[in-house]
């Protein structure tokens, strides 16, 4: 679907429910990858979930499992994560703070909510490493981005700049990600970078974007050139998005699993590493209980994605 306000085009992305594996197996809404688009600038995956009653559903139990040439980016709207990785780093995941973690050549992570988790709601992105950063080494980075207030909005910007305010987060690529709360009834225009593609994602209340009509787990999707997005709060409750956004990423890149390489043959050198347990990823420890096995590829070759 398309909308028009003025010059500015929106495409609709709607979310399809996948779910995870492992002991605990979670529903999640994705709306990146899908086939009609792949990237928002380096923007490769999104995954939003929740509000997820843990008391019924038992909540996030990630065992370790290995990443290659990409960032994971974890942001949480209520409750918490503890993060383990092959770093060495036993960390929090918290509302309203950034935890980007760098799997380049390399990294393997645990993801479990904690016990005084009662409600878990959140997104989890990533960010696909550049061919000449893809075999980069581990790395980890905690920020909690202080809110900007402007008339109708509280925005806290965890990657890239926007509305005065500036990450100090490193990328390998210019990106832009933020989250943004709209006050009822209000009406939001944000100066934008022209040369970034740009995508809204909601996560609640019915959100305008650009005169676009945007539901909750929708992606509303803008190509590069525009300098300002306008939303619009319609209803008498508060609204939420995650706004993001990058230069448009023109590499090939080829997704399997947990991994991203440039070629077939990348993947499958990557998991018969995972596999033999090989010190490419390292070690999590503190976790109770086994690693994830990698699934079985495909009897094809794996396609390369690009930006549309």
């Amino acid at each position: 679907m398309y909308g028009r306000d003025e010059a500015v085009q929106v495409e609709v992305l709607p979310a399809r429910d996948v779910p995870l594996g492992g002991p605990r197996a979670m529903t999640v809404r994705r709306t990146l990858p899908q086939r009609g688009r792949h990237l928002i600038g380096a923007w490769c995956f999104a995954d939003h979930y929740g509000p997820d009653d843990v008391a019924r559903t038992g909540g996030m139990d990630v065992a370790p499992h290995p990443h290659t040439g990409l960032q994971t980016v974890s942001w949480l709207f209520s409750g918490e994560i503890e993060h383990r990785d092959s770093l060495g780093t036993h960390a929090l995941v918290r509302p309203g703070e950034l935890n980007l973690m760098t799997g380049g050549h390399g990294i393997a992570h645990s993801e479990v909510s904690t016990p005084r988790t009662t409600v878990l709601h959140g997104v989890q992105l990533w960010v696909a490493l550049p061919g000449r950063h893809r075999d980069t080494a581990r790395d980890f980075q905690h920020h909690v981005p202080g809110p900007v207030r402007i008339d109708g909005a509280v925005i806290r910007v965890f990657l890239g700049r926007l509305a005065g305010d500036v990450s100090p987060v490193r990328t390998f690529t210019p990106l832009l990600g933020a989250e943004i709360t709209l006050e009822p009834h209000a009406t939001v225009t944000l100066a934008v970078d022209t040369a970034f593609e740009h995508g809204l994602l909601v996560d609640r209340g019915d959100v305008r974007l650009a005169g676009t009509p945007l539901r909750p787990a929708e992606l509303g999707y803008v190509p590069p050139g525009t300098g300002a997005l306008t939303l619009v709060n319609e209803s008498g409750a508060p609204a939420r998005a995650i706004l993001l956004g990058g230069t448009p990423f023109d590499e090939e890149i080829v997704m399997w699993w947990n991994f991203i390489g440039r070629t077939h043959d990348d993947i499958v050198e990557a998991r018969a590493a995972w596999e033999a347990a090989s010190e490419r990823f390292g070690t999590v420890e503190g976790y109770p209980g086994s690693r994830l096995p990698a699934p079985a590829l495909p009897h094809a070759t794996i396609r390369p994605r690009r930006r549309r």
